[in-house]
């Protein structure tokens, strides 16, 4: 049987410069769902970044009502642990609720924010196909730059034997960007098992 695991876990406050400063949250999928090009990955996103997400899936699914984000309050304060883990749970559900639907599961932007680092605006002109690589390129190249799980490592090896996919990020122009690299994505133990 099919199943999608999605945690947001691991808030972590960025500086964007002196004045500024956002949290950002890590999200991490296991699946066996044939919907998925990887079956684990790890990405990190803020919030203002599942707000896009949610709002290019209603304009796309008319009629499917959407599950709410937690609301934004103007007394969010990103040093209450409390107010953090309550966004942060708020973000999990809605995934949660958003990957139970097969309309929603087949946007290719859900599958750009889940697994890849791209921003909005790449996001978009990749899905327009306005980039020179494909939404499968896109979440291939980082991967690749992010190899954090044993088991897509064995897997990389046992068919890497038509192409080296070292050099894919450099042709493919998918840099990682801000922060990708170091995400400090850890593989759960359900995705070492299987």
């Amino acid at each position: 049987q099919e199943f999608v695991t999605v945690l947001v876990r691991d808030p972590r406050i960025q500086k964007e410069d002196s004045w500024h400063s956002y949290i950002d949250y890590e999200i991490f999928i296991h699946t066996n769902s044939m919907c998925f090009t990887r079956k684990t990955s790890c990405v990190r996103r803020r919030y203002r970044e599942f707000v896009w997400l949610r709002q290019r899936l209603q304009s796309n699914a008319v009629l499917i009502q959407l599950p709410e984000l937690p609301s934004k309050t103007p007394f969010f304060n990103m040093n209450n642990p409390n107010h953090v883990d309550h966004r942060r749970q708020g973000l999990q559900e809605f995934l949660e609720k958003i990957l139970q639907d097969a309309l929603l599961l087949s946007d290719s932007r859900l599958h750009l924010f889940l697994q890849t680092q791209l921003s909005p605006e790449d996001m978009e002109a990749c899905v327009s196909g306005q980039t020179k690589y494909s939404v499968a390129d896109a979440i291939h190249s980082f991967a690749s730059l992010n190899r954090r799980f044993p088991i897509e490592d064995e897997e990389r090896k046992k068919g890497k034997n038509d192409a080296d996919s070292d050099s894919e990020s450099s042709s493919s122009g998918l840099g990682p960007s801000d922060d990708s690299i170091s995400c400090g994505c850890k593989a759960s133990p359900a995705s070492e098992e299987s």
